[in-house]
């Protein structure tokens, strides 16, 4: 049989049983908007890109690891100095969880700054936001499984913010730490959110986000529609394979240059093991990620009137949370009109805070 021949019986036998036709067809019709802002929708991709690496580094590191009080920071310590490239892989784990989060970041505010919440895409902002919380409980639960100091009383400051709150902080930190302060039965649970819980709802719901992407594609800008409008022409597209896919593919490759150089020319440190008996070293933060609430609550008077300044602050950032994840609900007014200067001023703001704050909680 001639080798066209065979690749086209190859061809036959696979479209009778999984249906690539369908997939090919699907794949043609895909456009991605080409404008000047087009460059914003390749965070999406990055962001995916990183978790994946995420995935692969993790299941490496989980062939050494053992989460327990008495071998976690040595098999950790294993990985970084007798393993081979073991301190390349850890390294370049725990980068991307940062270049992860700050991708998202950057992913989200795109889709704010470039509108595309608006009707259908409710969902698909939500999705996204409880994707973004997810990746914080991925850095907030890995943080700890290294048993080195900072870590360890920064997971103890964290749960002790979270046993603040009013009726349901008590359990919930009782729920996190495994008991009444951070423990073997601590690092035993977040191991088992991190490496179980956490990817597992990520998954589902990645599958879902990426769902209403395809159901709804990649939204315009609303000045690009209103200045073709005017021009009676339509917004030009390119399609998303090979064009966008080829192009998508260089912003991994780039983001990949960038994680490896981060991890081979600054290895992340391990430091010395927690010693739960010791006083917390001076000077301790949270990850930076964190540093804007962590300054914020720092800055606040114990009491304020008769509210505890902590929890008020907590407060805070909760009904923050919630206006944030309820952005295309008031985005429009009931005209279904946008409100472009109210959702661009609030994104501002938004970044200012946590740009400040977050250089504010480092240098000081």
């Amino acid at each position: 049989m001639a080798l066209g021949e065979r690749g086209k019986s190859i061809q036959a036998w696979l479209e009778e049983r999984l249906g690539l036709g369908g997939i090919r067809e699907f794949i043609a019709h895909k456009t991605v908007p080409v404008h000047s802002a087009t460059a914003w929708y390749y965070f999406g991709g990055i962001t995916l890109f990183l978790f994946i690496i995420q995935v692969l580094t993790g299941i490496l590191l989980l062939l050494y690891y053992r989460p327990t009080v008495t071998e976690a920071y040595e098999s950790v310590q294993f990985i970084v100095t007798r393993v081979q490239f073991g301190w390349l892989i850890r390294s370049i784990h725990s980068w991307s969880a940062n270049l992860m989060i700050l991708a998202a970041f950057v992913h989200m505010f795109s889709v704010v700054f470039l509108h595309a919440y608006r009707r259908p895409r409710e969902v698909t902002w939500l999705s996204g936001i409880a994707l973004l919380g997810l990746a914080l409980g991925f850095g907030f639960s890995g943080y700890l499984l290294p048993w080195n100091t900072i870590s360890y009383f920064a997971t103890k400051v964290g749960t002790d913010m979270a046993a603040s709150v009013p009726w349901i902080g008590p359990p919930l930190a009782r729920f996190l730490r495994g008991g009444e302060d951070v423990g073997g039965a601590t690092l035993t649970r977040f191991f088992g959110f991190h490496v179980a819980v956490l990817p597992g709802v990520t998954t589902v719901l990645l599958f879902v986000h990426l769902a209403l992407i395809q159901k709804f594609g990649i939204s315009t800008p609303p000045k690009v529609e209103e200045v073709n409008r005017a021009r009676r022409s339509s917004v030009p597209h390119m399609g998303f394979f090979p064009n966008f896919f080829l192009r998508e593919l260089m912003a991994w490759y780039l983001a990949l240059g960038l994680l490896g150089s981060l991890a081979a020319l600054f290895p992340w440190e391990l430091g010395a093991k927690a010693d739960p008996f010791a006083p917390a070293p001076a000077g301790i933060r949270p990850e930076w990620y964190f540093l804007a609430p962590f300054y914020t609550l720092k800055l606040l008077p114990s009491h304020v009137w008769i509210i505890e300044g902590e929890l008020l602050g907590l407060l805070g950032f909760g009904l923050l949370v919630v206006f944030w994840a309820l952005l295309p609900f008031w985005a429009t007014n009931r005209q279904q009109m946008l409100r472009t200067r109210l959702v661009t001023g609030a994104g501002v703001v938004l970044i200012a805070y946590l740009a400040t704050f977050s250089a504010l909680g480092y240098w000081r």
